[in-house]
């Protein structure tokens, strides 16, 4: 993670007005804080989506949807609420050479924990996954407003581990952060031999260093959602 001096605009960070706290543009945290990634973007086959809800989108200065971004260089951001007109999700799904898929534990999901996925139907064409990024409440408010999302095929997985995120309450123990989520599905595709995930640490070094970030700032200020039990073994 860069914590020493801050690149130049080019790399992520820039100066704000006099009397202002300098703040890195890409991940959105204080420079001193900030979170870019020294080594370039990792390279994986597979295209992750995220379908980032506008709370999320506006309010979190660096939630871990954008670090998982700033980490895999075939990975993108869509904010917005409803997705069956917006013109990029569009032209995703409508690229032939594409094969998408929604990261969505539905009955009918693939289930890559078992070693069910759709070889055959890749037919040489990319395959782009989609994940909805959002608190758990707001998640259903974009499944309302992009019904056609549930048109395509999904893809579920079983965490191998709970929940690293200790300072936030998850409804159920298997739900995961989004960042949890993306190195879980990129664990499963690898096993399933789809994809190669090169370097299995690196998301998780990149959520650790966030995290423990908020675990020191609770120390001092605690907040309610904190379930107040220490880290989970980094391992």
């Amino acid at each position: 993670m860069n914590t020493s001096n801050p690149p130049s605009e080019s790399g992520g960070c820039t100066d704000n007005e006099p009397g202002y706290r300098q703040v890195c543009w890409r991940c959105r945290r204080p420079i001193a804080l900030c979170l870019c990634p020294e080594k370039p973007p990792m390279e994986t086959a597979t295209r992750i989506v995220l379908l980032m809800h506008p709370m999320e989108w506006k309010r979190e200065k660096c939630n871990t949807g954008r670090l998982t971004t700033l980490n895999l260089a075939n990975s993108e951001i869509l904010p917005g609420l409803a997705f069956d007109d917006n013109p990029r999700y569009r032209e995703l799904t409508r690229d032939p050479t594409k094969y998408c898929m929604l990261l969505y534990p539905g009955p009918a999901a693939y289930d890559l924990s078992a070693g069910a996925f759709p070889v055959a139907k890749l037919e040489n064409r990319q395959l782009v996954v989609f994940l909805i990024d959002s608190t758990w409440a707001c998640a259903k408010s974009i499944l309302r407003a992009s019904p056609a999302l549930l048109d395509l095929p999904c893809v579920k997985f079983t965490p191998k581990v709970a929940s690293r995120y200790v300072i936030k309450r998850q409804p159920k123990a298997e739900y995961l952060s989004t960042i949890e989520a993306v190195h879980e599905l990129l664990l499963a595709l690898e096993g399933a031999g789809v994809d190669t995930y090169p370097d299995k640490e690196r998301l998780l070094a990149s959520f650790y260093a966030m995290r423990d970030y908020q675990i020191e700032c609770l120390e001092s200020k605690p907040n309610p959602r904190w379930i107040g039990k220490p880290p989970p073994t980094q391992s």
